[in-house]
């Protein structure tokens, strides 16, 4: 493996990580802000689903960015 494509399998590692850790707790977030605002509640679980997405759409980004 080279030391280029290990950074990159690191890098996937951790978002993937903390995207799942995310996903996890969002049930609990999302309640947890709720009970303070329903709508609040509901625009912080669309943040943070689309946080993962915009994650992995910036690197692609940056990969083309750099011609890989």
């Amino acid at each position: 493996m080279s030391p280029e494509s290990r950074s990159q399998a690191i890098a996937a590692a951790v978002i993937l990580l903390g995207a799942g850790l995310v996903l996890y707790f969002l049930p609990t977030i999302v309640l947890w802000i709720g009970n303070f605002s329903p709508t609040l509640g509901i625009a912080v679980g669309f943040c943070l689903i689309m946080a993962f997405f915009a994650i992995f759409w910036l690197r692609a980004r940056y990969q083309r960015c750099r011609g890989k």
